[in-house]
């Protein structure tokens, strides 16, 4: 099975699912969306599979300094915007392996999935 990771080498969250993966001996494809980019059609593909609520961190920094206008009326169309112009606000790490999608890092959740 193909796993691609996709994230921010910065963020805690992605460095902690990198080590379980190295550690797990389960290879991986890191893709980093401030170096990489981010193609909207890959977005809209995990906001179909997902939703948008589950993958824009509204609890983020960058979310947060967002002006209040930008963050009123929030809907599908307006939250893919914001991700794709500001891609630190997508809950890491995203997670596509084989046909599923997941965001986010729990060592048992993935030990279930992967290991």
């Amino acid at each position: 099975m193909a796993l691609t990771l996709y994230g921010i080498p910065n963020c805690d969250t992605v460095k902690k699912a990198r080590t379980w993966l190295d550690a797990a001996g389960i290879a991986y494809r890191f893709h980093d969306f401030r170096k990489d980019g981010l193609d909207p059609a890959k977005l809209q593909g995990w906001i179909d599979a997902i939703g948008w609520e589950r993958l824009l961190n509204k609890a983020g920094t960058t979310f947060r300094k967002l002006p209040d206008a930008d963050k009123a009326g929030l809907d599908a169309g307006k939250a893919k915007a914001l991700m794709l112009d500001q891609p630190a606000m997508i809950k890491r790490p995203v997670v596509e392996a084989g046909d599923a999608v997941s965001v986010g890092f729990s060592a048992a959740d993935w030990q279930t999935r992967f290991a």
